[in-house]
């Protein structure tokens, strides 16, 4: 049996983790099982997480496997969109240069702050009675 050629890649945003897999084929996306159309509903997460196939013109070139956990669904698009870019310079490492200028390879490391003891949140204090 032949070897399965596909291109791995791993992306992050807030709690969500993607794992992509790129593998030859008709431009096919499927995210949890499901199709791209079903998984994100918005337009612009659909966008957001096919952005590096479309910069780089391989989106029929591909077909996109993706699993996902944790997170919001608009973090999980981010995540998606980063595990591709990853997995394309496993593919062409000369596409390094134009995902790069369009800050696709840099982890977004903005998360929830957690809230601290004595306070009601992450920065907001119980109310103070002076008398």
């Amino acid at each position: 049996m032949a070897d399965l050629v596909q291109y791995y890649g791993t992306g992050r945003r807030k709690s969500a983790i993607a794992r992509v897999f790129l593998r030859p084929g008709s431009g096919n996306f499927k995210v949890n099982e499901k199709s791209l159309e079903t998984y994100f509903v918005t337009e612009q997460q659909r966008v957001s997480a096919v952005r590096p196939l479309a910069l780089t013109e391989l989106t029929s070139t591909f077909d996109v496997v993706t699993t996902v956990k944790g997170g919001g669904v608009s973090a999980q698009a981010d995540a998606v969109k980063m595990g591709i870019s990853r997995a394309l310079i496993e593919f062409n490492a000369e596409l390094r240069k134009t995902l790069k200028t369009e800050g696709l390879l840099s982890r977004d490391a903005r998360a929830k702050e957690r809230k601290k003891y004595g306070q009601k949140g992450a920065r907001k204090r119980f109310q103070f009675s002076k008398r």
